[in-house]
């Protein structure tokens, strides 16, 4: 639903300021790109129905959620016709353990991300889920050692 718009300072401003922090209210927020807060709202709301601004979210910490092991696994499939694409991808989509999904250009096929809450939870999952995909050719599994930087 992303209708093309210009972008000025004053917008990109206020992007810079609810990605950090999509609580803050109108007031701060006007505060802080030098806007009284009518304009500002009124900013807000055509990045919002232009769809630039798609949404609001809290962020969790998965290790308090026994979510802690990340793993980004590449998946290759067999599949090319669009009805195995869809299928896979519907159903890759519905696993609570995956947390993001991307069909990508070239190889691999999918770059999937997981969260679990150990090598055991990864080895079920992996075992008793994915690879049992009538879909899928071949697997690649990447553990995270550390998460550098996640910006959405």
């Amino acid at each position: 639903m992303s209708n093309e718009i210009s972008l000025d300072a004053t917008d990109r401003e206020i992007l810079f300021h609810l990605r950090r922090d999509g609580r803050l209210t109108n007031v701060e927020l006007a505060k802080r790109v030098g806007l009284t807060p009518p304009p500002c709202l009124r900013r807000v709301k055509r990045l919002e129905e232009a769809g630039v601004i798609s949404g609001y979210r809290a962020v969790v910490d998965a290790v308090a959620l026994g979510r802690g092991l990340e793993v980004l696994i590449d998946v290759e499939i067999y599949a090319q016709d669009r009805k195995s694409f869809e299928e896979f991808e519907a159903t890759v989509a519905s696993y609570e353990e995956v947390v993001e999904c991307r069909r990508m250009y070239g190889r691999p096929d999918y770059f999937i991300r997981v969260a679990v809450a150990d090598h055991a939870a990864y080895e079920a999952f992996l075992t008793g889920k994915l690879s049992g995909l009538p879909a899928v050719l071949r697997l690649e599994s990447h553990l995270t050692m550390k998460t550098i930087k996640i910006d959405s």
